[in-house]
């Protein structure tokens, strides 16, 4: 069980290798729904990217066994940044091996290979390359590093949650975007034990909606996966993941977001607050752009968990809303 104490032990334990980021007011955002809404940026993270916290909460616990024998990981890009920097954090020299899916963002995988580890790109989507990274490990004997599925990822991730509810105790809402779950299953528990009536959203792309859909089902349950500029949230979820239910029953709603709700969400929030970000990042805003009556007279966070995107990807967003 993932306890508040575990998580205040994470913060504890990450503190040094990853920045207390900013919570800031959206004006436009505001205004917009006629509440509050604060971005939490942890697109201005060491990574650019939330997945950090996790990492080194993780590879800072594991024994010097563990350590030994390797380590294997899949990612969509970001966990695998903050893997490698969180090995790198303890100055022995590591065999990390990262799975990423063929399309992973050029940026993603430019920056992984900055670290010292041994890149593997495979599969077309998620899925594959998290199942090859599991046969990878298995066969080396090493320890796989879930990207969420992992109660000290968790607890690393849930270090978000002691952050809003520290700079803004009196929030009345929190907007997560949810791939595997980890990061709205830690904010979740850190939030709840807090205050236990602030209420949890977490968001996906209709392109990408296995959480959702498992929700509803009841159980997890295997969606077909479509291209999305959310790439950081794509994929299903390993069988008998731990997130599951702990969104089960922590989680207020789970909501789906359109693609273009995500193109603009990118666009005006580096035209109103300054701030790039990725899909993944902008699903949280997609959602009050598509219902802003729902947020009215609430004070609401909304995680920015990335800034990892493509420059080319970034500026064609940016020159068509412009047009509009």
């Amino acid at each position: 069980m993932i306890t508040l104490q575990a998580i205040q032990d994470a913060k504890r334990t990450i503190n040094g290798s990853v920045r207390r980021t900013p919570l800031i007011r959206s004006t436009y955002l505001s205004e917009l729904c006629h509440g509050e809404f604060f971005l939490k940026l942890e697109n201005l993270q060491v990574t650019n990217a939330f997945k950090i916290r996790g990492a080194v909460n993780k590879i800072q616990h594991m024994s010097s066994d563990e350590l030994k024998r390797g380590i294997v990981t899949a990612s969509a890009g970001n966990h695998a940044q903050g893997v490698a920097v969180a090995a790198e954090s303890l100055g022995l020299r590591l065999d990390v091996k990262i799975v990423v899916p063929e399309n992973t963002p050029r940026i993603k995988i430019d920056k992984i290979r900055k670290h010292d580890v041994n890149l593997i790109c495979f599969g077309n989507i998620y899925d594959e390359a998290e199942q090859h990274a599991k046969e990878i490990a298995k066969e080396a004997g090493a320890t796989y590093v879930s990207p969420y599925n992992d109660e000290l990822i968790i607890a690393g991730q849930g270090t978000i949650g002691l952050e809003i509810l520290e700079d803004l105790p009196n929030v009345d809402r929190i907007l997560v975007p949810v791939g595997g779950g980890g990061l709205i299953s830690g904010i979740s528990l850190a939030a709840k034990h807090m205050k236990s009536n602030v209420e949890l959203f977490g968001v996906q792309s209709e392109a990408s909606p296995s959480m959702q859909r498992s929700l509803k089902a009841g159980k997890l349950v295997t969606v077909t996966v479509r291209e999305s500029l959310a790439d950081g949230l794509s994929g299903n979820i390993e069988a008998g993941s731990i997130t599951f239910q702990i969104i089960q029953r922590n989680v207020d709603n789970l909501i789906l977001v359109k693609e273009e709700s995500i193109r603009k969400a990118i666009y005006l929030l580096w035209n109103k607050d300054g701030q790039i970000v990725e899909g993944a990042a902008a699903t949280v805003v997609s959602a009050l752009l598509e219902n802003p009556q729902s947020f009215s007279g609430k004070k609401t966070v909304a995680v920015i968990t990335g800034g990892n995107i493509e420059d080319s990807v970034l500026n064609q967003i940016l020159a068509s809303e412009m047009r509009m």
